[in-house]
């Protein structure tokens, strides 16, 4: 079984659910699972974890993003993005002024209303269902963060703005160009979107399908894999004396003194150097599990195995 986690480049056409069934045939293997939807429409960079990698999915859906994404003034979809149903046009009497004041006042914290048509779940019901239904409920706003926008290129005449996005994890880039739009008073909404990162995952290094198939067919793919221990390089690296491998691998807790070698991370826990959370290693180096120091039990206790 193929472990580890691998970068790859979803394009237009299908959705995340689609690339990762894609790449089930490609490397003849069923344990895969990916890291944060991508509409079809939009592409990008999709980080997909393989084999004993899956159990990091939730961790990884937390990291930050960033997109760049073209704004349209002057429209209204229902889908808050070009592909949908014009609901109405505006004519766009902004200065470029205004505009920049508008994009760059969303920077921060920001109570989003997620959209429609999404696949956040309501009693039961995916969003976007009740969507294509004909239905509108109501919906809570979430807590967003904007770390940054940039302004790549601004066309007036076009009515077109293309944007740089660093935001937190649950963030819609189409609602976001929406509520610019709402904000100018003349509506908006996404012509284009295309993810460049994700956590440590960048656009420069990510694979098509076509370009994985390749790379398997070569015997290459170990090449571009990052390993589950590499996605740590902060934690401490500890590895437990032979006597205690038993132990670790049943997955309890252990004592400082259990502890054969360290290397790695820095100190803030209060044991000598070592970090709150660390990786465990058995004797042999092999990656048990991350694990993380209880000052009161004063013991490291199992976070997550990856046995």
């Amino acid at each position: 079984m193929i472990n580890g986690i691998i970068n790859v480049y979803k394009e237009k056409g299908y959705t995340s659910h689609d690339a990762v069934a894609k790449l089930r045939g490609i490397i003849n293997q069923k344990k895969i699972g990916h890291t944060g939807t991508l509409d079809p429409d939009a592409e990008g960079v999709l980080p997909v974890c393989l084999g004993n990698g899956t159990k990091l999915c939730d961790m990884l859906t937390d990291n930050n993003k960033t997109y760049e994404a073209v704004l349209l003034l002057g429209v209204i979809t229902d889908t808050q993005d070009a592909t949908g149903t014009v609901l109405t046009a505006h004519e766009v009497n902004v200065s470029r002024q205004q505009v920049e004041e508008a994009i760059l006042s969303f920077i921060g914290e920001y109570d989003q209303l997620p959209p429609m048509y999404s696949a956040i779940k309501v009693n039961g019901k995916r969003l976007y269902e009740l969507a294509r239904a004909g239905k509108e409920i109501e919906r809570a706003t979430r807590k967003v963060w904007i770390h940054n926008i940039r302004i790549i290129e601004l066309d007036e005449e076009k009515h077109q703005v293309k944007i740089e996005v660093d935001c937190s994890k649950g963030t819609y880039i189409r609602t976001l160009c929406h509520d610019i739009g709402a904000r100018l008073l003349c509506g908006g909404c996404m012509k284009s979107l295309l993810r460049t990162r994700a956590g440590r995952f960048t656009i420069e290094n990510s694979l098509k399908l076509s370009e994985i198939q390749d790379r398997m067919k070569q015997d290459q793919l170990q090449d571009y894999l990052v390993k589950v221990d590499d996605m740590f390089p902060d934690y401490t690296k500890i590895m437990v004396a032979e006597e205690y491998t038993k132990l670790i691998c049943n997955g309890n807790s252990f004592q400082t003194k259990q502890i054969k070698e360290q290397s790695g991370g820095y100190g803030n826990s209060g044991t000598d150097g070592i970090t709150d959370r660390v990786r465990v290693y058995d004797w042999r180096n092999q990656f048990i599990g991350i694990y993380q120091y209880d000052g009161e039990d004063k013991r490291f206790k199992p976070v997550k195995m990856f046995l």
